[in-house]
């Protein structure tokens, strides 16, 4: 049989398809579009469902005698072209029991007639040995007319197969609760199933030819476009796209995850894309959900570490809105009540709501200062756009939402306005809420959180979220308003029993400090004072009462308070301190009584029973206390100690060194006397007197605590800047280098430990200068009247004091003629001059002067209210070897003059 030309083997409709455009004179348009064609079909490779199924061609000469043998029958039937061409087909492949069947049908083929049918053969590569074909026979002519067949055989099996395989793919594609969709080479839908089809609402068959565009707004369009060529091009699926959209008919956002993966023919050639949409919105906005209860979890558990750290108003609002801006809110601020800032008693807001508010905070993620936002609850904001600034002070309106929630404490959630007015008056926002600040049933101000246009709005989780903030910030602040109050009181009080903040005593240059322990409460039980005395001498006191806080400071103002009236009556310090604890001793028994209590005990008398004290008093009223008295006329002082930290003296050109004062017994222990040294310092010389938590804490030892002062005392910025250029200059230097002598002992020792407070109290010997002092004796004579005159007149016109002569001859004349009439012995007379003018009487009377006032008809009495009327202070003081009166003038200053004398005198009658 002679070789048939290329395309005998196709049908003849493709072979016509092929070559008819071309015989028959087509329009220019026919031939571009099939010249495109055609050019598609030369390109494409090979591939198609034939490459799935294997079909095999050969043909049959006149002779019924195999004429053409293809490859792919040779795969089939096992043999090959050498073995086929010129057999019976009948011979070469159908098995013997078979053959007779098979050449009636091949007579019949030969004959003019098609014929299909299953024809067995041998097939060595299967178990059995043989297989099934199923047979197409096409009836065909050679070149020379005569009958000839050609034939197309393909297994049965594989027809099985692909059968199999469509019914499965239709199945899961048709029924999948998913949505399956297939995409062309040109990027248009060739088929859907059903799931997707509800989703878009249309009939499946009108999404063929359909694009991305047509289904997808053009953002998302394009993405899916985009990917869907990607895939095509480099065969690499993508997974868990997320897609977002509206369904037909529906408002509502949609939100799919689609994954996309190319497909490929049996040769491998890629035909299209395929994929499968999942509507994953109710899990989306589950994610969310969960994620917004994560963040709100989160957002609460940092506001409870970072609100409330301290005990400040304004520092506990700002740190609420560091904790919601930005991650709650774009914006926000606090108002809180004016009465609660400034300390009222009663609670801060009155019934309406309307009371003055002050902006505490403001924070802002979104602009760099306040803007109108948080006044959208005021009137009028059109014709006062001003925004609130921090710290001013302002009312909401009775009708406004603001005004509402304060009144009734609930939220009230604003929208946002128009976008038409100006961004500056609150057109940026998408909505505020506005929450009461609530704590223990009590309304402490109003803060506002706001979300800017773009963000989601508010919901009632948020709402939620915003009351607990606002409550925990309101806790946190009605607290510090509580502690504000107690601690404003306590301060009060403890700075009320300190002594101003520069001392002044004759003699003596005075630098004192006062550190708290606990910086949070600043009230405790170390005290120091300065205490005047008569005859310019001055009682320099530091004490400690044991244990802190508000009790301690209680206790240490009742001991301050019984030493400065001690101090007055001139008592010895020996004889102070043993009073002190006698008082102190009382004032850990109930009545101020220590009757029946053994030395040492502090036990309580309750229903007639000796009982502990369960808050135990006893670190409450026992305390330490040194006592010194300094005579700037002597320059001796006298020092008395009760269990006490010895002070330290540090004289010109020596070392700073520890007095050997007697320390005694804890004040309220009693049971022992109190001892006393008597030391006389020179000018320049540096007394410290301090309390223990200056020198002791855990970090050191008392010892290694003294030796750090000494140590402070006696470098150069402490004891020769302040102390030795004093003495080598013979001054007692400035107050000023005394004040660096203090800072500097403060710096260099541990004064942060926190666990006791530290007083300081530090004197610089001046003495009074002979020239300041005016010291006689005079016999017991009437004479020595008008003598005492004549002294203390030359002796103030020595000092320029022309001005105070009168008043001072007439009141010495009265104290000489009183020692005189009541008292014995040597009289001596004293003027001493520094701030003030103080003039003493000595003799040897022990009776003390008591003033009277005089009936109009006696003769006498008068002299001490005389003294009264025209001095500035008088009184009496026993001494070794008597008593001593005097009077205290104040020094002239130019502008006023002091009582007239002789109307002093005309007003005794």
């Amino acid at each position: 049989m002679s070789e048939k030309p290329a395309g005998a083997d196709m049908p003849e409709e493709t072979v016509g398809s092929q070559v008819s455009p071309m015989s028959q004179g087509s329009s220019m348009s026919d031939m571009s579009s099939m010249s495109s064609m055609s050019a598609v079909w030369q390109s494409s490779p090979p591939g198609s469902i034939y490459d799935y199924i294997r079909v095999a061609s050969f043909a049959l000469g006149p002779d019924g005698r195999i004429a053409q043998w293809s490859e792919r029958a040779g795969e089939l039937l096992g043999l090959t072209a050498n073995q086929a061409i010129g057999r019976d087909p009948v011979e070469a492949f159908v098995p013997p029991e078979y053959q007779e069947t098979g050449q009636r049908a091949v007579a019949d083929i030969l004959d003019g007639r098609e014929w299909t049918g299953l024809v067995p053969y041998r097939n060595p590569r299967t178990p059995s040995g043989h297989g099934i074909a199923e047979v197409y026979v096409m009836p065909a002519q050679d070149e020379h007319g005569k009958r000839a067949a050609l034939c197309i055989a393909v297994d049965v099996s594989a027809l099985r197969g692909l059968e199999t395989d469509l019914a499965s793919s239709q199945a899961v594609f048709g029924q999948s609760p998913l949505g399956f969709f297939l995409f062309g080479t040109d990027l248009r839908i060739l088929r859907v199933n059903e799931r997707f089809a509800k989703v878009f609402g249309r009939p499946t068959e009108e999404y063929r030819g359909t694009t991305p565009h047509d289904l997808l707004p053009r953002g998302e369009a394009d993405r899916l476009a985009a990917a869907l060529r990607q895939v095509l091009d480099t065969g690499q699926s993508l997974t868990d796209m997320p897609i977002v959209g509206q369904a037909p008919g529906s408002p509502d956002r949609r939100r799919w995850s689609v994954s996309l993966y190319r497909l490929h023919s049996g040769s491998g050639r890629p035909i299209g894309v395929a994929g499968l949409a999942t509507d994953v919105t109710g899990r989306r906005r589950a994610e969310q959900e969960a994620a917004g209860v994560r963040r709100n979890l989160a957002l609460l558990n940092e506001a409870g570490a970072r609100i409330g750290t301290s005990l400040d108003l304004e520092t506990t609002a700002r740190e609420l809105l560091d904790v919601a801006v930005p991650q709650f809110c774009d914006l926000a601020s606090v108002d809180l009540y004016q009465g609660l800032l400034s300390g009222d008693e009663t609670p801060p807001g009155l019934a309406d709501g309307s009371a003055e508010l002050r902006r505490v905070a403001f924070a802002s993620a979104v602009s760099d200062g306040p803007v109108a936002y948080g006044d959208i609850c005021r009137v009028n904001t059109v014709e006062d756009p001003k925004p609130i600034q921090v710290g001013e002070v302002h009312r909401y309106p009775f009708n406004s939402l603001c005004a509402h929630a304060l009144r009734t404490a609930q939220v009230r959630v604003v929208p946002g306005r128009d976008g038409s007015e100006a961004l500056e008056l609150g057109a940026m926002l998408q909505s505020t809420l506005v929450v009461p600040m609530v704590a223990r049933d009590t309304v402490v101000g109003l803060a506002q959180f706001s979300r800017t246009k773009g963000s989601e709005p508010f919901g009632e989780r948020d709402r939620a979220l915003a009351v607990e903030l606002a409550a925990r910030a309101a806790v946190s602040i009605d607290n510090a308003r509580l502690y504000r109050r107690e601690h404003e009181r306590a301060l009060i009080l403890q700075r009320s029993l300190l002594p101003p903040g520069d001392p002044e005593a004759a003699g003596l240059d005075i630098a004192c400090r006062y550190l708290p322990g606990n910086a949070a409460t600043e009230v405790g039980g170390d005290w120091f004072d300065v205490i005047e005395l008569p005859g310019h001498r001055t009682a320099l006191v530091v004490g400690d009462v044991m244990g802190r806080g508000l009790r301690a400071a209680v206790a240490m103002g009742e001991l301050r308070t019984a030493v400065r009236t001690l101090a007055l009556l001139d008592l010895e310090p020996a004889e102070v301190l043993s009073a002190l604890d006698e008082i102190a001793r009382g004032l850990g028994t109930p009545g101020g009584s220590h009757a029946g209590a053994r030395p040492g005990s502090r036990a309580l008398v309750r229903d007639g029973k000796a009982a502990e004290d369960s808050s135990d008093l006893t670190e409450v009223y026992l305390a330490t206390c040194v006592y010194a008295v300094y005579d700037p006329v002597t320059r001796r002082c006298t020092f008395a100690n009760a269990g006490h930290p010895p002070p330290v003296l540090v004289e010109p050109g020596e070392d700073a060194l520890l007095m050997e004062v007697p320390p005694g017994l804890p004040l309220g222990v009693g049971g022992e006397p109190f001892e006393e040294i008597e030391v006389e310092l020179p000018d320049g010389a540096l007394l410290a007197l301090y309390t223990d938590g200056l020198v002791e804490s855990r970090d050191h030892t008392l010892d290694e605590g003294l030796h750090a002062l000494r140590a402070a005392l006696n470098t150069p910025d402490g004891a020769d800047g302040g102390n030795a250029a004093a003495g080598s200059a013979g001054s007692a230097g400035s107050a000023g280098s005394l004040e660096d002598v203090c800072d500097h002992v403060l710096s260099t020792l541990d004064t942060h430990h926190g666990e006791d407070d530290i007083a300081l109290l530090m004197a610089r010997v001046q003495g009074l200068s002979a020239e300041s002092v005016g010291d006689w004796r005079l016999p017991s004579a009437p004479q020595s009247v008008g003598r005492a005159r004549e002294l203390a007149r030359e002796q103030l016109e020595s000092w320029g004091l022309d001005e105070l002569v009168d008043t001072t001859e007439l009141l010495v004349s009265e104290l000489v003629t009183n020692a005189l009439r009541y008292g014995e012995g040597e009289i001596r007379l004293r003027l001493l001059l520094d701030r003030t003018l103080v003039c003493e009487v000595w003799d040897g009377g022990l009776v003390q002067p008591r003033r009277r006032r005089a009936r109009d008809t006696d003769e006498g009495g008068r002299g001490l209210q005389l003294v009264g009327l025209l001095s500035a202070g008088w009184g009496s003081r026993r001494t070794p070897l008597g008593k001593t009166v005097w009077f205290e003038l104040a020094l002239p200053d130019g502008q006023a003059s002091g009582p007239d004398s002789v109307e002093a005198l005309l007003s005794l009658w």
